[in-house]
């Protein structure tokens, strides 16, 4: 009963009291739906919560394992952490093939305490739901057909389009094979990809890009599950093979032949200049009508 009040606000006083019980834990609510979401949209594709490894670690348990406050840095910037010299940040970039995490420069400090908090909540349960996992198969991989790591071959170097009309892989990756020419600087180079992330990881990643640069890439433009599937099976076969192959490296060898190149066209050009008439057509005719006056 509530008491204290004028009898003609006791009524209002209920209903105050009333939507403030009712709005406490619906504030709970929302904001773990809020980090189940910037978790779907930025982290799932790395990362699981009691599923597994995946191309980041399993995340259940991590706050066993971590402060609050270390995981709320890491998340921020890992690279400013292993830069700086933080031990555990350094063990965990090695033990995962040194994959730079990217930063979440995008995301508030109230953003990434929900996303924890959501990981915090779920990893009590013991293991990720269903729409926390990727949406790529995590069967063991079977042996590709020559015909899937031919389309992939194409696809990454763009001689066959993304249906979707994605950006071609060979822009900013580059694979030592020698069916496949020189490929870009910006990004990571793939060659041996698939021993680092298995198929799996691969596939999360070409599924959901958890990078800035590749996300942005493909924002609208999302790969075909026949694209991904070819383009795993190339990757796996190039990481197979690649003992067989030779690098494709054109830095410095370019620089060279291209000086040598230039000295060649510079002689052929002297040799020209040297051949060239060094007076007019009718200078001669000119001189004798001189000597004749």
């Amino acid at each position: 009963m509530i008491t204290g009040f004028p009898k003609k606000w006791r009524v209002p006083a209920l209903g105050v009291l009333t939507v403030v019980i009712w709005l406490g834990p619906t504030r709970h609510v929302m904001a773990a739906e809020t980090g189940q979401q910037i978790f779907q949209g930025s982290c799932v594709a790395c990362h699981t919560i009691g599923g597994g490894r995946l191309v980041g670690p399993d995340l259940a348990g991590v706050h066993d394992r971590r402060t609050q406050a270390w995981l709320e840095k890491f998340v921020k910037s890992s690279q400013s952490m292993v830069k700086s010299g933080d031990p555990d940040a350094i063990a965990v970039f090695e033990k995962f093939s040194k994959i730079v995490m990217p930063d979440s420069s995008a995301l508030s400090d109230a953003q990434i305490k929900a996303v924890l908090g959501h990981i915090k909540g779920a990893g009590t349960v013991g293991a990720s739901s269903e729409s926390e996992k990727p949406s790529v198969s995590e069967e063991p991989v079977v042996a590709a057909s020559k015909e899937d790591i031919l389309l992939g071959q194409l696809l990454f170097q763009g001689k066959t389009r993304f249906e979707n009309a994605g950006p071609t892989c060979i822009s900013c990756h580059n694979v030592t094979n020698d069916a496949v020419i020189g490929g870009g600087v910006l990004a990571k180079e793939l060659t041996t990809v698939f021993s680092k992330m298995g198929g799996t990881g691969v596939r999360a990643i070409l599924g959901a890009a958890p990078f800035p640069v590749m996300e942005t890439a493909y924002k609208g433009k999302p790969l075909t599950e026949k694209e991904i599937i070819a383009l795993v099976a190339f990757l796996q076969d190039a990481d197979e093979q690649h003992a067989y192959h030779q690098p494709r490296d054109y830095g410095m060898g370019l620089l060279i032949s291209g000086f040598i190149g230039a000295g060649i066209l510079f002689a052929f050009y002297s040799v020209l200049w040297l051949r060239r008439r060094k007076d007019s057509v009718n200078q001669k005719i000119y001189d004798r009508q001189v000597k004749s006056t």
